[in-house]
């Protein structure tokens, strides 16, 4: 058997909300190793909202997630997900616990987090009880297991302390996805452990970063092309292959599957921040906390509730 990770993020662009990085880990044959997992799974998931017939949606973020539609398919994923794995958070804050536990201690000194414990996830009904028992027999089926989802979720003052010191988000954000990759190699190192990421900065090499990232290991470099990056990684026990793949999230269903907890922690998140400011002034229009409809709700924050105070680094990105 292998084991397959998948890893990806959601809220690079922004300037307002989190950073988050996720993993999706699967334990599968090693004939499925190269196999499409979406055409071998195809009786319990779909990569599109149309015609899925109850199945799960495991896609891209950005195909899943709409402004009409909001985060309903990321939520039925993530819950029914988590569900396999025995955990049914009912709250933000039982979810961050169960994927991000040193999350919530940091949360509790902003003000549009202090009631992370009351915002409900709407997990309750059949449906996603539904969906996860059918995506648990289709899986066991085809002998695959998923072992895990992991999440490291930048706040925003945070994430801005850690980009002061280094000057570089793109490093942060390598440093973050490292620490998922390091969990997954002392977790399954000893198996025949394969990690699957998109391109990093549309870097086509690597081997500096994962020297630095990774000292005590030694580094064989399987490949370096325009579309795919191969390197192994081994210490005296354990051995780990990592490829950076060009639209990994639109190709490997681990990697999809990761993308969606990003950015559904992600949009929880976000939800907090409209709910706090609109609370105040119910005329202000929400935000996706992208760079230009990030800087009008800043500008309309000013003008409309100058009085209220905040700590402008818990809300806005220093880059």
């Amino acid at each position: 058997m292998a084991v397959l990770v998948g890893i990806d993020e959601a809220g690079f662009g922004p300037i307002l909300g989190p950073l988050v990085v996720s993993s999706a880990a699967f334990a599968i044959d090693d004939k499925l190793l190269k196999a499409d997992l979406w055409q071998t799974l195809a009786k319990s998931v779909s990569q599109s909202r149309k015609h899925r017939s109850g199945r799960l949606v495991i896609a891209d973020s950005k195909k899943v997630y709409s402004r009409a539609l909001g985060i309903k398919h990321l939520r039925r994923t993530v819950l029914a997900c988590l569900k396999i794995l025995n955990a049914q958070p009912a709250t933000l804050t039982e979810l961050l616990q169960t994927i991000a536990p040193d999350l919530p201690p940091r949360l509790r000194t902003y003000p549009w987090y202090e009631n992370a414990d009351a915002h409900q996830l709407n997990a309750a009904g059949d449906d996603i009880a539904i969906a996860a028992n059918l995506f648990k027999t289709d899986l066991h089926a085809n002998r695959i297991e998923l072992l895990a989802l992991n999440s490291q979720c930048l706040d925003v003052a945070f994430y801005n302390k850690l980009v002061s010191s280094v000057k570089n988000k793109a490093t942060v954000l390598f440093n973050r996805t490292a620490r998922l990759i390091q969990s997954a190699f002392e977790c399954f190192g000893c198996d025949n452990l394969h990690i699957i990421l998109d391109r990093q900065g549309g870097r086509s090499h690597y081997r500096k970063n994962l020297l630095l990232m990774f000292p005590e290991t030694q580094l064989k470099i399987i490949r370096e092309t325009n579309k795919l990056s191969s390197y192994e990684l081994a210490d005296a026990k354990r051995k780990m292959r990592l490829h950076f793949a060009v639209g990994a999230d639109s190709r490997f269903l681990p990697v999809a599957l990761a993308s969606m907890l990003s950015k559904y922690l992600r949009e929880l998140l976000i939800e907090d921040i409209n709910r706090f400011f609109l609370a105040h002034h119910n005329e202000l229009k929400p935000t996706a906390g992208y760079y230009k409809d990030g800087r009008r709700f800043i500008r309309e924050i000013k003008t409309s509730i100058p009085h209220l105070a905040f700590d402008h680094n818990q809300l806005i990105r220093c880059r």
